[in-house]
């Protein structure tokens, strides 16, 4: 009797463990967007601790605190032929590494103030850009509300800060090179049911190093839009929307003047039963000094994953963006990828979103859940051999407008992720590119590229 008496206990103590465990908040993860992560779950004691944690959630009384956080990313880089080795640089081996801070103060259920400081430097690289160093300046800093109203919730943003659109294939916070994109921006977005409708301005901030808080904006340059995504089921989604590009002084290869592109993105992605799709359009019309636009990209990456060991995934990616098919015509063609995001194709940067077509099959493996492994090759052609072969962003290569074959070459690409810690990242991609005789001709070579990288979240 005594020992059916002790079993029982033991059941029930065991149940309001399990319980317990249940009902105890998980700790937040470190997000790509920083300033979505919310720490007041550590309110709970409950929650199990880690060092540091008192600086993780302080207490301001009132339903009201304050969290610092940072980020550290590392990368080493080699790189035998930046811009295919037409830009007179030599090979390089060289450090790009990034250091952001930011403090997140929530008053309150409905206002957030959010500021994150970025320090990036490129030790030992010849060539700097504006994206490889900014030795100290504003990343982001803006104001965030939002209200229940209706049966949706109304979320506002106001000030400096980062946003993306889907695979950031033209939209994105450009976090490949060492400076990330921000907007100084104004933002709303409602969601309502399976719908979020998005509205928004901005200014992008353009980067340069003369010396501390010196990046800025401009009327010069300005992109805004409203977009609408509306979720088919719990595994898809259809996403639209319609947008103007504004650029003072912009430079094609053709033509210079002031640009204006009105924007139509249309996307369809999602997953069943193994399958994955993600499928983009974008059409671009409208003036640059004088002469009209007419621009079109399309984008896609498909795969199917099989369940079992190390869960392989065979996918596709087929790309097309269009040139200038006749520099003379009064029409400009030429592709504008607005802010892209490189990552998308490679970090290499051989491959810009401007006048090419794009086919890339690839094999991904994942021996355990936090490692996985990327092989694929690439083909490349120019949709017309009247405009340029372009680098990342979109940099025309010299002498090729005009001259040589459509064929721009091959690359193989590996890339290993491994996800080491909830804190700690590291990962591996290498490249190699040959060219064809349109480039070659130009007096480029192939390329291969080695990009070693870590990152610490906080």
């Amino acid at each position: 009797m005594k020992c059916k008496w002790a079993c029982f206990v033991l059941l029930i103590n065991c149940t309001y463990a399990v319980a317990a465990d249940l009902d105890t908040p998980a700790r937040p993860k470190i997000l790509f967007n920083r300033w979505q992560e919310d720490w007041s779950v550590l309110a709970d004691p409950a929650v199990p601790r880690e060092p540091l944690d008192s600086l993780k959630y302080i207490d301001l009384s009132g339903n009201s605190f304050l969290s610092l956080g940072a980020n550290l990313r590392e990368r080493f880089e080699a790189n035998d032929a930046v811009g295919f080795g037409t830009l007179g640089a030599k090979p390089q081996d060289y450090v790009i590494s990034r250091l952001e801070t930011h403090a997140d103060l929530r008053l309150g259920d409905h206002l957030q103030a959010f500021v994150q400081v970025e320090s990036a430097f490129a030790p030992g690289k010849s060539r700097v850009t504006p994206v490889d160093q900014d030795r100290l300046d504003l990343e982001q800093a803006f104001l965030a509300f939002n209200e229940q109203v209706g049966s949706g919730l109304l979320r506002l943003r106001v000030g400096r800060q980062q946003f993306a659109f889907d695979l950031q294939r033209f939209i994105s916070v450009r976090d490949g090179p060492n400076v990330r994109q921000s907007y100084d921006a104004v933002w709303a977005d409602y969601e309502l049911a399976d719908w979020r409708l998005i509205a928004f301005y901005s200014q992008p901030v353009s980067n340069r190093d003369q010396r501390a808080f010196d990046d800025f904006s401009s009327p010069h340059l300005s992109y805004g839009g409203v977009r609408a995504e509306y979720k088919l089921s719990e595994n898809s989604s259809l996403t639209g929307y319609v947008s103007q590009f504004r650029q003072d002084n912009a430079r094609f290869v053709s033509i210079s003047g002031n640009e204006r592109r009105d924007i139509l993105d249309i996307r369809f992605a999602g997953n069943e039963t193994g399958f994955d799709w993600d499928v983009e359009a974008m059409g671009q019309s409208g003036r640059i000094a004088g002469e009209r636009i007419r621009a079109w990209a399309v984008g896609s990456r498909v795969g199917y994953t099989w369940d079992g060991n190390w869960t392989p995934r065979l996918g596709i990616q087929i790309d097309a963006a269009s040139g200038d098919s006749n520099p003379r015509d009064h029409s400009l063609g030429t592709f504008n990828p607005l802010f892209p995001n490189g990552y998308y194709l490679a970090l290499a940067g051989y491959t810009a979103y401007t006048n090419f077509i794009h086919v890339k099959p690839s094999v991904t493996v994942k021996p355990s859940a936090d490692l996985s492994a990327m092989f694929a090759v690439a083909a490349q052609w120019r949709e017309t051999t009247a405009d340029a072969v372009y680098t990342q962003p979109n940099i025309p290569v010299a002498a090729t407008a005009e001259h040589g074959g459509s064929y721009t070459g091959t690359y193989l690409q590996t890339r290993l992720d491994w996800q080491a810690t909830e804190h700690l990242s590291a990962a591996l991609e290498a490249v190699r590119f040959q060219i064809a005789d349109a480039v070659r001709q130009a007096g480029g070579h192939d390329g291969t590229y080695i990009g070693v990288e870590a990152k610490v979240g906080w």
